[in-house]
């Protein structure tokens, strides 16, 4: 909860600042916009680490292979990186160049989770027989 808050904080006044800063140096608002929503993300950073470990925990207690894990890690940072990159080109009036980097996630992600069907295609056939 404390974390969330300092997040509001933060975005409120870079908010507030990037809306007044738009009006005579839209570049420094969007630099402004940047370094805050590197702030946010550095901020619950950790959060990340006890979700992997969370993960990793059941995934041995589920008796399955920690491979199945990658996939899934690789396609929820994938789905984070390609969301704030559009929403960054977005923020500098680059609707088409986002576009194209949520298309470029989405086709990463899709590489990413081949792994996982194929590892579940496996496991599916061997319960079959």
């Amino acid at each position: 909860m404390d974390l969330m808050v300092k997040v509001a904080a933060g975005a409120i006044t870079a908010a507030v600042l990037g809306v007044v800063l738009r009006k005579n140096t839209p570049e420094l608002a969007l630099l402004l916009a940047l370094a805050a929503g590197l702030w946010m993300v550095a901020l619950v950073a950790d959060g990340l680490g006890a979700v992997v470990a969370l993960m990793e925990e059941l995934t041995s207690l589920a008796g399955l292979s920690e491979e199945l894990l990658e996939p899934v890690v690789k396609t929820v940072a994938l789905s984070i990186l390609t969301r704030l990159t559009a929403e960054v080109c977005k923020s500098a009036g680059e609707g088409g160049v986002a576009a194209f980097v949520e298309t470029a996630g989405t086709i990463l992600a899709l590489g990413a989770a081949l792994p996982l069907a194929r590892a579940v295609t496996v496991l599916l056939a061997e319960m079959l027989t």
